[in-house]
């Protein structure tokens, strides 16, 4: 019976792709993705111009920032934009390098797969292959560091801003990038450790980007918030607050009978005794300055004006935290536990007009373990792009103090690879031995890219770069140098980049191709339709 008739497993309306047609389907979208991306690639990259639902416009040149603004559809080109949030959040920097490369490789695979390679075959010789990458890379490549060689951090400060619309100015940022990061580096157990969170960082258009400026402390975008108190202070002692310094409604229903009119009067001065005991006891801990999460009643922020004392309300907790790093001062909760030696302290705390707005700035601490950089530029826009390249930058220089390990850029450290692991392919025998040399021939796509995004012939560049890295005279720190298309040393250039971002994008470009490739079948349910009209039921009356 059943002979003639489908049997139907899957609901109706599900679509499902399989063999071939969906590995290809899969590594077409990818590519889209990569290629979408591949123009922004290094110094002379173009940017993007991504204007969202809303109309709100971006203009970027962060690989990054460009795919998770663009709204992207198909499964597997999501998982590109997944590779290029992993590079950003462990290294900051090479998400453009990461995702290129992750499509170069499924490009090459595609070629394999035609040749009827099988896709396990391709992910172990690309898995054997990247395995031999990071140890070349570990210790043939990789150059150490101390983390007092200013200039060479500097040196991958203004590598990885590069790249980005900034670099008119890039480096004076590169210069206060790199003070940001030596002055909240800790050691903690026999390790340098850069939480780059602890940089705080705010941005007001109006002025240039060289007036980007560095301040030992941290700024509030808030001003004090009594136009009595005064506006500076020096030799600030500073109390963090937690909790409101306002009359606290009770949680449960109460009420409050009056009957005669001096209660009122009695009603009154209680709640002005409260607030005057609230001042009296900030006061007593010598406290000058005062930082509170929550609100502050006027009624106090009126006495605490009187005292001479500079109150700012509603801080953000994070900014809160920051401060009490900066100034060593410990975050209380309540006004009766407030000593003197939770106060934290600074040179000065003064207000000052930035732009359109009053910012309170908490300067001249002594030994800082949080700072903050106030980024200046002619529009919204340019402070937005310059904020996205300070953030790599100090990620940048963070993972150099960390890992104390550097290697050339300008795609030196890429075709070095190429042409090393092209040689170790040949021991590597079977099938996975294409896979191999397939994937020795993807990391080209970087200097490839470089090169035709500089406007200069990508084969002639390639060439004179793969013999620059062969033969007697081989130099593993020739790459393209941009300004002329033609290989160069990239040490002389100085044109550095840390290790540990050239790992990570081997890698998880590795593992999304391996992924993509492993697909055989889709199996996409039917979307939902949005519900009809007229409620539940569905009917309109």
């Amino acid at each position: 019976m059943l002979q003639g008739t489908p049997i139907l497993v899957l609901k109706e309306g599900t679509e499902r792709e399989r063999g071939k047609g969906a590995t290809t389907n899969n590594i077409a979208a990818a590519r889209a993705v990569a290629d979408a991306v591949r123009t922004t690639l290094g110094p002379r990259g173009m940017d993007k111009m991504l204007v969202d639902s809303m109309g709100d416009i971006t203009i970027t040149n962060d690989g990054v920032t460009i795919l998770k603004e663009v709204d992207v559809e198909h499964p597997a080109a999501k998982m590109l934009v997944e590779v290029a949030k992993t590079q950003d959040q462990q290294c900051g920097d090479g998400t453009t390098t990461a995702v290129v490369l992750a499509g170069e490789l499924l490009k090459r695979s595609e070629y394999l797969l035609e040749q009827n390679v099988h896709p396990t075959v391709i992910t172990k010789g690309y898995q054997l292959a990247v395995q031999e990458a990071r140890r070349v890379l570990d210790t043939e490549i990789a150059t150490q560091v101390k983390p007092d060689d200013e200039t060479t951090l500097i040196d991958c400060a203004r590598t990885a801003m590069g790249s980005k619309g900034v670099v008119g100015a890039r480096d004076v940022l590169a210069k206060i990038s790199v003070q940001a990061v030596k002055k909240i580096a800790e050691q903690r157990g026999g390790k340098t450790v850069c939480d780059v969170d602890q940089i705080k960082i705010e941005k007001r258009h109006g002025g240039t980007v060289s007036d980007t400026e560095l301040i030992e402390g941290i700024v509030l975008d808030k001003e004090r918030g009594h136009p009595r108190m005064p506006s500076e202070i020096t030799t600030a002692k500073i109390a963090l607050l937690n909790s409101a310094l306002e009359i606290k409604k009770t949680e449960i229903e109460s009420k409050i009978n009056i009957k005669t009119p001096n209660q009122i009067q009695s009603f009154l001065d209680e709640e002005d005794k409260t607030f005057r005991k609230m001042v009296d006891a900030i006061k007593a801990s010598g406290a000058n300055v005062v930082v509170c999460q929550k609100g502050i009643d006027d009624v106090v922020l009126h006495y605490l004006a009187k005292e001479g004392i500079y109150a700012v309300k509603q801080v953000k907790e994070s900014d809160l935290q920051k401060l009490a790093r900066a100034t060593g001062g410990k975050i209380v909760t309540g006004i009766k536990e407030l000593t003197p030696a939770d106060l934290g302290k600074a040179a000065k705390v003064d207000e000052r007009k930035v732009g359109e707005d009053d910012m309170t700035f908490v300067t001249g601490c002594s030994n800082p373990r949080s700072v903050s950089i106030l980024i200046r530029g002619g529009t919204e826009h340019v402070t937005q792009e310059v904020e996205r390249s300070l953030q790599d930058a100090l990620k940048v220089v963070g993972s150099v103090l960390e890992d104390g390990v550097i290697c050339p850029g300008g795609g030196a450290t890429e075709i070095d690879l190429a042409v090393k692991l092209r040689k170790w392919a040949g021991t590597v025998g079977g099938r996975e031995q294409l896979a191999a040399e397939a994937f020795a021939q993807s990391l080209e796509c970087v200097p490839w890219a470089l090169a035709e995004n500089g406007g200069y012939d990508s084969i002639n560049t390639l060439i004179e770069l793969r013999s620059a890295h062969d033969g007697p005279k081989a130099n593993k720190n020739v790459g393209v140098n941009l300004a002329d298309g033609k290989a160069a040393d990239m040490w002389a250039l100085r044109v550095v980049e840390p290790v540990r971002v050239k790992r990570q994008a081997l890698s998880s470009a590795v593992e999304v191709a391996t992924m993509v490739l492993r697909i055989d079948d889709i199996i996409a349910s039917k979307k939902s339709s949005p519900a009809p009209p007229g409620g539940p039921g569905g009917h309109d009356h």
